[in-house]
């Protein structure tokens, strides 16, 4: 990241500078952020360093009010002149715009006074001389796989970002991030035939990385597990998601108790609020605090303070997702869930969520259903959001007595969301990888089209 020169405002007086010129205008209120990023990618190609890419970049956003009325701009341009144009077009295009009835800054009294300290730093600047070695080892470990052919991309990288954000009403916050990560797809051959699959993982920290090795060796073993696929006939049966496409089922979830989805009813749950939607014994945790967490953060997207808290608390549906916007349209009060913001229109969102892990292993699963199908991939999900008629192309591998029988591919698995969040059972095998993870997921009942 470069460092600022003496001509240069810093980030505290670009904010302030953005915030009192809408002021002087007579805007009752504004918001701004002000954030820039740094970062490095490497690609290797047939063990050879193929090409690198370096992103630095900056920029700042404004939204400003009038009574009920909101305008938000964003710009590269930090000298004083360009601030001053940025927030003079922001005040024009508040002052014209139809009015909100529910937009606004969250109240002072409402606002976070104590910031936690949270690690989510990363390592900054990785040499680039590590990147391209671990890279290459990583191709080469998929390579030694029996029946890989060759490695589509195999890409390594670092990256870094800063951002401040204020308030017109004293919010203001600093956070740094950084992470890094190592992906690779591999494609495996037989009789002509060609499969492809994928291993990637982005961290805070290399230390909690996997090794190139062992990233590599997976997408090969992935690929060469995917040959000679079959197709199966259409049934009703059981469906294990494995744990790397179970997230899916938790953005379904969360789509559906998004505070504006309610708000407008467009969500198969928007009667089901403190009812059991889950089987007992289920639970889908929020944390914000989670160490090295990808979706850490130490506060919500408007300035209101962040919790741990249970989603689902023993199958019970406990709140809605809620911003300063939907609470007042829902007639409820705001729970930490907006999104983004500072500079632009809040969403909803939530940090690290997860569903708690359960007592089986998926092996074990497979067992207690004895056949089914074992899903590895999925393609275009298709949910219907006011009544929960889910279907998704997939592909994986068909077991029997509960042992994997052979791949399979062309299938299509449907049900209803809230019949299927009902018969959820988890595995025990839950890995912290992202900001949405969730163990291997039993579902039985399950409509499989295959031919």
């Amino acid at each position: 990241m470069g460092r600022m020169t003496k001509s240069e405002l810093s980030p505290e007086s670009i904010l302030s500078t953005l915030i009192e010129t809408c002021t002087k205008a007579g805007a009752t209120g504004a918001d701004a952020s002000f954030g820039r990023s740094d970062g490095v990618s490497v690609e290797v190609r047939e063990g050879k360093f193929e090409g690198i890419e370096r992103s630095e970049s900056q920029g700042v956003a404004l939204r400003c009010f009038f009574g009920q009325q909101q305008a938000s701009v964003s710009g590269s341009d930090t000298s004083p002149a360009g601030l001053a144009t940025l927030a003079e077009r922001c005040v024009a295009m508040a002052k014209v715009v139809p009015e909100d009835p529910y937009c606004g800054l969250a109240p002072q009294e409402d606002l976070a006074t104590e910031i936690p300290a949270i690690d989510v730093t990363g390592d900054g600047e990785i040499a680039t001389e590590i990147l391209e070695k671990d890279a290459l080892e990583a191709e080469a470990a998929a390579l030694a796989v029996e029946g890989v052919q060759q490695v589509s991309g195999c890409g390594n990288g670092w990256s870094t970002s800063e951002r401040w954000v204020a308030t017109s009403n004293g919010f203001f916050s600093h956070r740094m991030a950084g992470s890094t990560g190592l992906g690779l797809a591999a494609v495996a051959e037989k009789d002509g035939a060609m499969e492809r699959d994928y291993e990637s993982r982005s961290v805070r920290r290399l230390e909690d990385r996997p090794s190139p090795e062992e990233i590599g060796r997976i997408a090969g073993e992935r690929a060469v597990a995917r040959l000679a696929p079959r197709k199966i006939k259409t049934q009703t049966g059981a469906v294990i998601y494995d744990r790397r496409v179970a997230s899916s089922l938790i953005g379904a979830f969360l789509s559906a108790i998004s505070g504006p989805s309610v708000a407008r009813g467009v969500s198969f749950l928007k009667d089901q609020l403190g009812e059991q939607v889950f089987a007992d014994g289920i639970n889908l945790i929020d944390d914000p605090f989670r160490l090295r967490g990808m979706g850490t953060r130490a506060h919500d997207g408007e300035g209101r303070p962040v919790s741990k808290a249970n989603l689902i608390d023993n199958g019970r549906l406990t709140r809605w997702l809620l911003n300063g916007s939907s609470a007042k349209q829902l007639d409820m009060a705001p729970n930490g869930y907006a999104s983004g913001g500072f500079g632009s229109t809040p969403g909803v969102g939530v940090s690290n969520a997860y569903i708690e892990a359960g007592n089986k292993t998926p092996a074990e699963l497979m067992k207690d259903v004895g056949k089914g199908l074992l899903v590895s991939d999925m393609f275009g999900p298709s949910i219907n959001p006011n009544t929960g008629d889910y279907s998704v192309g997939v592909a994986g591998f068909w077991f029997e007595n509960g042992e994997i029988q052979h791949p399979v591919s062309e299938v299509t698995i449907a049900g209803d969301l809230p019949g299927m969040f009902k018969r959820l059972i988890p595995a025990s095998d839950l890995e912290f990888r992202s900001s949405r993870d969730a163990p291997s997921i039993l579902i039985e009942d399950m409509s499989i089209a295959g031919e």
